[in-house]
């Protein structure tokens, strides 16, 4: 039996994502990080030789000038991990792509084409889309609403994948001797009609060494819990607390488990921020420096984003936090639910409900570098995740956590010495997923058992 060993995924942030309102002044960041593809390059190479397990690229199509500064200007996906792909060797390249913005055949073809061109290390992030904002950049008025965007990126997911296996994996003889480039019994059309996409198929692009790119999803409502048990390899979430990470880390399995899929193809990895420091004390200061550079007014701003980008100075800031009704409804659902259950039990003003919201953005992992192996390994062996993405931005500090930080897990035998696999799923301990059409096939060979 194989030894579960911790996953590792590195989120690229160039510039800075949420919360980090000055990290782009560190001197080790170019101002044109979020835009500069060596940053990345080199970044994906520095997790790469730490044998991390992949890269992952988040995604919006929507800005205001308060977004965070990556989110500001920054590559599509798509492209960059297509750069990615021809820089590196080993490590899996995850990108985010919607499901409410873009058709089937496009995504199917795009992240084939990603797959073969990096022999087989695709990954999809799957969203719905929350930035209500999206829907004027797209020609529509009004962004879906939440039962709308989920039933359509299930339908979406099960179209791509679909799309995927319009080949069998032996439909290119290319047989030159005997001039037989396609073997067209081994090619499929889908043939789909459903309640948001119509799409017959099939997709003019063949499987690659991993069968189909991973799919990972990020979602904690209801919808999305249900949705990545469904169709997920893998789950992007946030674990504040120990316990609030064994819990959604029960939850989703038994959710897996009721869908008929084995539970251990269903991997948990968090996002984090490690902090670490020479000494216990040391890492603690450098997280409270980080958070003194945090600008209220910044975090205000950010804090109308679970709500569709609404302006929450027009308000009191130590009065009652206001009544903002079904606000956030059509944008970050659970997320604005969750604020506003939060001001409501504490009684909290405005100003002491952003404060609450950007300290619970405050990392579990800090310390020294023994101190947060020790507290990943009791993560781990707790079952709180499977694995974890870490956020890298400054240079330095991602090199504390690979270079001090996995020295003492891999000695222990949590992490990898080496990669087992030249692709995403292979590293991951996924397995291959069968063509439908190759498994038809073979069962219609078999002979009856009756």
């Amino acid at each position: 039996m194989t030894t579960r060993q911790l996953k590792l995924g590195a989120v690229l942030m160039g510039v800075g994502g949420p919360g980090q309102h000055a990290t782009w002044l560190s001197p080790e960041i170019p101002g044109n990080a979020s835009v500069d593809i060596n940053w990345y390059i080199e970044r994906a190479r520095q997790a790469e030789a730490a044998k991390f397990d992949l890269v992952f690229i988040v995604d919006s199509q929507f800005i205001t000038p308060d977004s965070p500064h990556h989110y500001l200007n920054r590559l599509e996906p798509l492209t960059l991990l297509s750069a990615l792909a021809v820089s590196t060797s080993n490590i899996g390249l995850v990108g985010t792509l919607t499901t409410s913005y873009n058709e089937p055949f496009n995504v199917a073809r795009r992240f084939a084409s990603l797959d073969l061109i990096s022999g087989g290390r695709a990954g999809w992030n799957v969203v719905a889309t929350g930035d209500g904002g999206t829907a004027g950049n797209y020609s529509r008025d009004e962004h879906f609403d939440y039962a709308t965007r989920y039933g359509r990126a299930l339908e979406h997911v099960n179209v791509v994948k679909g799309l995927w296996d319009s080949y069998e994996d032996d439909a290119f003889p290319r047989d030159k001797e005997n001039g037989v480039f396609l073997d067209p019994s081994r090619q499929h059309q889908l043939n789909h009609k459903g309640e948001y996409f119509s799409v017959v198929g099939p997709l003019n692009i063949e499987r690659s060494a991993q069968g189909q790119p991973v799919i990972f999803q990020a979602g904690d409502s209801d919808e999305g819990r249900d949705l990545g048990a469904t169709i997920a390899d893998a789950i992007f979430t946030h674990a504040p607390t120990l316990e609030a990470g064994q819990a959604f880390y029960q939850d989703i399995k038994a959710r897996a488990a009721a869908q008929g899929r084995n539970p251990e193809h269903v991997l948990i990895l968090p996002g984090v921020s490690p902090i670490i420091g020479d000494t216990d004390e040391d890492a603690r200061a450098k997280e409270q420096a980080i958070l003194g550079t945090k600008s209220f007014e910044r975090a205000l701003a950010e804090f109308g984003r679970p709500f569709g980008w609404h302006d929450f100075s027009q308000y009191d800031l130590d009065a009652p936090f206001p009544e903002v009704g079904d606000l956030g409804d059509r944008s970050f659902k659970t997320q604005a639910d969750r604020i506003k259950a939060l001001a409501k039990e504490n009684g909290y003003t405005l100003r002491e409900t952003v404060e609450a919201v950007s300290t619970r953005r405050r990392s579990p992992f800090v310390g020294s570098a023994l101190t947060v192996a020790d507290e990943i390994q009791r993560w781990f062996e707790g079952r709180a995740f499977d694995g974890l993405n870490i956020h890298t931005s400054v240079p330095s500090e991602f090199a504390r956590f690979t270079d001090e930080v996995l020295p003492i897990l891999r000695e222990r035998g949590v992490v990898r010495s080496e990669y087992e696999s030249s692709t995403l799923r292979g590293n991951l301990g996924l397995p291959v997923p069968q063509n439908v059409h190759a498994v038809a096939r073979e069962a219609q060979r078999q002979p009856s058992l009756v």
